[in-house]
């Protein structure tokens, strides 16, 4: 039988009807009310958080078709522990909308319930960029376009039972609309929901250029930053740092623009700064992303991870990005050519979408600053099992079509000033 959620809260009445809540508390003058509020289930109907409270996600919380979410300017949200079925998120199902438009001097912050930030705070005191998988992440789905496996139009977001019809997304409104992220943090999440399967810091299924998000950070989460499964939606201003796995990961043919972000990993378990691949099925596969003004940089660590990898039928094109501070050897942007024919003739892939100049799809790098070029393959011969090697001119091939730029900028880092963990840790110094 499908579960029925329910909206639970600690307070007496909820924020449904926050005028009831002051009639039912004895007054106290000047003292603010500041016990949880613990949300669980699906939100059925337009629903306000305000900032005198902190919201406690307990396990999974929709926002369902239809209903409009909004989040005041300085309010927290903590999200409990929690894995697998149990795994904690924040999901605007397909549909539904999420006003949160914090500011500058009042950012919306999501973290977990182990943070000791209190409310009118900037950052608690316990919790470091060590701190991950303390609760999952938010997750936002659209109506916007999207390549999936088997010409799909829509798709199931990883960690959402099949059965479950708010984990949908995908469809064919360019111009969908699932509200406004402005100035909001989302610190110390990355639940795992699956053997190597883990929530991202912010997910992005299928979000429509109606959408507005901006002035956003990702702090201290164990798998990527952000994610986008395909859509149309534009973000920009976007900081990333100490992520466990990418920075910024686009699938399923993204063909939004991501403008002004800054990627900044390492430590343990970092693996690329910016993660690109293509369509995967056979519809919606002529729309192009861009990443412009962007800085991707290691911070060193155990492990610095890489710059980027461009994979998967990857298309569309990097504007005045700088990958720097990378170790030697790791340095390099990463092109995958893709080969058939028991590794004779080459596939529609990254590199053929980078080499050839004639591309109905091309994949460009321009304007930019980077160490190198690495054309790699994991294509296989007919046998099934060896792998091919790259033809004698896939390396030059790609070095030809471009040279780094000692003029690219990267990113400008005004926006995260003052706001953000990753200025107050001095990562943006």
């Amino acid at each position: 039988m499908k579960k029925i959620f329910t909206l639970t809260m600690v307070l007496a009445v909820a924020a449904l009807a926050p005028s009831c809540i002051e009639s039912s508390v004895a007054p106290v003058v000047n003292t603010p009310v500041t016990e949880n509020v613990v949300v669980t289930g699906t939100i059925g109907q337009n629903t306000t958080w305000t900032a005198d409270r902190i919201y406690e996600l307990a396990n999974k919380v929709v926002v369902a078709e239809g209903v409009t979410l909004t989040i005041e300017a300085g309010t927290i949200i903590k999200g409990r522990a929690g894995s697998g079925s149990l795994a904690t998120a924040l999901i605007v199902a397909r549909g539904g909308k999420i006003m949160a438009e914090g500011t500058a001097g009042k950012p919306i912050i999501f973290t977990s319930v182990e943070d000791n930030i209190k409310i009118g705070e900037l950052r608690g005191t316990n919790l470091t960029q060590d701190d991950k998988d303390k609760w999952g992440g938010v997750i936002i789905l659209g109506k916007a376009p999207v390549s999936a496996e088997n010409g799909d139009t829509e798709s199931q977001i990883e960690g959402i039972p099949a059965e479950e019809s708010y984990g949908l997304y995908g469809g064919s409104d360019a111009n969908d609309n699932s509200g406004v992220l402005r100035y909001v943090s989302i610190r110390h999440g990355g639940a795992e929901i699956g053997a190597g399967n883990e929530i991202n810091g912010l997910t992005l299924g299928g979000v429509g250029a109606g959408t507005v998000i901006e002035d956003i950070e990702i702090f201290a989460t164990l798998d990527d930053g952000v994610e986008l499964f395909g859509g149309t939606v534009n973000v920009t201003n976007l900081v990333v740092s100490y992520q466990g796995d990418d920075g910024i990961d686009i699938d399923q043919n993204y063909a939004g623009t991501v403008a002004n972000f800054v990627v900044m990993h390492g430590g343990s378990g970092t693996d690329e700064g910016l993660e690109i691949d293509g369509p995967e099925g056979t519809t919606h596969t002529t729309g192009l992303f861009t990443l412009k003004n962007g800085l991707v940089t290691s911070l060193g660590g155990v492990d610095g991870g890489t710059p980027a990898d461009l994979k998967s039928k990857a298309q569309g094109t990097l504007d005045n990005v700088v990958f720097a501070n990378y170790a030697a050897g790791d340095d390099l942007v990463k092109i995958r050519a893709s080969y058939t024919n028991d590794c004779a003739d080459v596939k529609d892939d990254a590199w053929l979408h980078f080499t050839d100049p004639n591309s109905a799809v091309p994949l460009q790098l321009v304007n930019s600053g980077f160490s190198g070029i690495k054309v790699y393959t994991k294509s296989v011969a007919a046998d099934g099992t060896t792998t091919c090697g790259l033809h004698a001119n896939a390396q030059a091939d790609a070095e030809a079509v471009v040279a780094s730029s000692a003029n690219a900028t990267g990113a400008t880092l005004a926006p995260f000033a003052n706001w953000t963990v990753a200025s107050a840790s001095g990562l943006l110094n």
